[in-house]
């Protein structure tokens, strides 16, 4: 299973993928992920079986694109996702946020 790069197009190991996903957003359910090959960053969703692509709008996030992942799932925490796929898993720590 490799998983795309929706900018560039190059394709992922699950584990090259997950590892670049650098802080959970708990607030907006959602997980940055900047691509090894092209540096763009993307906000996403990881969801049962799929990854889902989009942007914050008002106060939530809205997915526009999906990608299949089967098999893929995830475990919300206080402090963290932890997401698994098959055998494999990766933590994604939240980012603490200031309140102003």
């Amino acid at each position: 299973m490799l998983i795309p790069c929706l900018a560039c197009e190059s394709r992922f190991r699950p584990d090259e993928y997950f590892s670049a996903c650098s802080d959970y957003n708990r607030g907006l359910d959602l997980v940055s992920w900047t691509c090894p090959r092209c540096g763009n960053r993307d906000d996403l969703r990881v969801l049962p079986g799929e990854l889902g692509f989009g942007y914050p709008h008002r106060g939530r996030f809205d997915v526009h694109d999906r990608v299949r992942v089967p098999g893929l799932r995830r475990q919300r925490g206080d402090l963290r996702l932890d997401i698994s796929l098959d055998r494999a898993s990766w933590h994604v720590p939240s980012r603490l946020r200031q309140v102003a």
